[in-house]
């Protein structure tokens, strides 16, 4: 990937091709939007470290720093 494209874009050709695509893995798994365990619609997103939310039933809950599930 070159160094400008994707959510890496901002570093530019900085910090190495290695670090870059470490870095876009994490954030595409942190701003996705994840299935509800309580309701089944596809809207829990992150609010913050290892806190998640559903923005349809309002269900907030603890789990991984990247992802809802460890």
């Amino acid at each position: 990937m070159r160094a400008g494209e994707g959510t890496t874009k901002r570093f530019g050709a900085r910090y190495g091709a290695r670090l870059r695509k470490r870095v876009e893995e994490l954030e595409k798994t942190q701003y996705a939007t994840y299935q509800c365990s309580r309701c089944g619609r596809v809207a829990v997103r992150r609010v913050a470290v290892g806190i998640w939310q559903c923005r349809k039933c309002g269900h907030k809950f603890a789990g991984g720093a990247w992802a809802p599930t460890v």
